[in-house]
């Protein structure tokens, strides 16, 4: 086991590295990021480039406070406000410049484990900054929306152009190697079938790509997920309960699936997939915290010529002035959530001749969910 005084060896080798080589990062960190010709903070970009990388030294040091770097993510974020410049420029070049000096690392020659603990604060610096930032800039948005009194629409179109901005910058990028890791895990559990943890793997992969899909949702005006088809209501809430089967024994969640096994719906399965599966995940959230017992209810009847398929749970309940606005982009009751989650379900719903509501009490929370021109077959 390495020893303390292995590590501040270790550590002082890479600060000196970091320190001799600091113009060469930086000179490839300033010509090769995005910088707006009529932005009136060009020039302050590459002053922020040097301070960010005296941060990052300072991390390394284990000597930075958050509050320093939410500070500087404060400042950049009033500059790109005012600059009024894409956000997916800025966001482009804080993980440009992530990228490079992660690359870098390598350099300094050090132990592969030292290597990999060093990447991993320099990766939680660079994302506690983006979130500060791009939290800062949202909230510094919203104020000037509220200030010129607009309507609640053009908000939300504000809100969804940021979001789309981010997306586009970062989309790709995660798929890439998402793709790739997801590819070779297939191939190990092919030639490795009895190989432990894979089946975790595959989950926690697909339910990041998952995330990255709702992203690129909001950037996108069309929800279509694909081609209509005849779904077997039963058969893909049960896909839904195999998906998520990790998660419920894990938070001792009593699931009560009722309705008949001969109910019917025409509607794009991936795009129903995504929404019962985010409707699964947020009820198990919510009965995280609650004591015995913890139930999830999966209810299907038709009523008046609509097939309705309500998800629901005993947790916490939802106060009533917050579910008019559950479905709406970016509101969140999570302390970390995104707020988009419902939002993309409801509009893959619409999209499939739908809709959606939400009613809590006391008693449950219930998402439900109605389709016109619903079909019962006879099996």
């Amino acid at each position: 086991m390495e020893s303390s005084s292995d590590q501040l060896k270790t550590k002082k080798v890479l600060l000196q590295y970091l320190e001799e080589h600091q113009s060469l990062f930086l000179n490839e960190w300033n010509e090769t990021m995005i910088v707006n010709e009529i932005d009136p903070y060009k020039e302050t970009i590459k002053e922020n480039g040097y301070e960010m990388f005296s941060l990052v030294m300072n991390t390394i040091k284990g000597s930075l406070s958050e509050e320093v770097l939410r500070k500087l993510a404060y400042k950049i974020a009033t500059e790109r406000l005012e600059a009024n410049i894409n956000i997916g420029d800025f966001l482009y070049n804080i993980n440009l410049g992530r990228n490079i000096m992660v690359r870098n690392i390598f350099g300094a020659n050090l132990p592969i484990h030292d290597t990999q603990l060093f990447i991993e604060a320099i990766n939680k610096h660079f994302d506690t900054f983006s979130y500060h930032a791009v939290t800062r800039y949202t909230n510094l948005k919203d104020d000037v929306i509220d200030e010129k009194d607009t309507f609640i629409s053009e908000n939300h179109k504000d809100k969804l152009a940021v979001l789309g901005q981010i997306s586009s910058s970062f989309v790709h990028e995660f798929r890439n190697p998402l793709t790739a890791v997801m590819g070779f895990n297939k191939l190990l559990k092919k030639e490795n079938p009895n190989l432990k943890y894979l089946d975790i793997i595959d989950y926690e992969l697909n339910q990041l790509n998952f995330r990255i899909t709702q992203f690129l949702h909001t950037s996108r005006a069309d929800f279509n997920e694909g081609q209509r088809e005849q779904i077997s209501v039963m058969e893909l809430i049960e896909e839904i309960q195999q998906l998520t089967y990790a998660s419920i024994i894990d938070a001792n969640i009593n699931v009560e699936i009722v309705f008949f096994p001969d109910l019917y719906v025409t509607a794009s399965r991936n795009g129903l997939k995504q929404v019962f599966l985010n409707l699964f995940m947020n009820s198990i959230d919510a009965l995280k915290n609650k004591e015995q017992p913890r139930k999830l209810i999966v209810h299907a009847f038709t009523e008046r010529n609509e097939l309705v398929i309500s998800i629901s749970n005993n947790g916490p309940a939802i106060a009533s002035e917050i579910t008019e606005s559950i479905f709406e982009p970016f509101f969140t009751t999570k302390e970390l959530g995104t707020g988009i989650g419902l939002y993309v379900c409801k509009k893959i719903i619409e999209s499939n001749d739908g809709y959606m509501k939400c009613v809590s009490n006391g008693d449950l929370t219930t998402f439900s969910i109605h389709f016109l021109d619903s079909k019962m077959m006879d099996d």
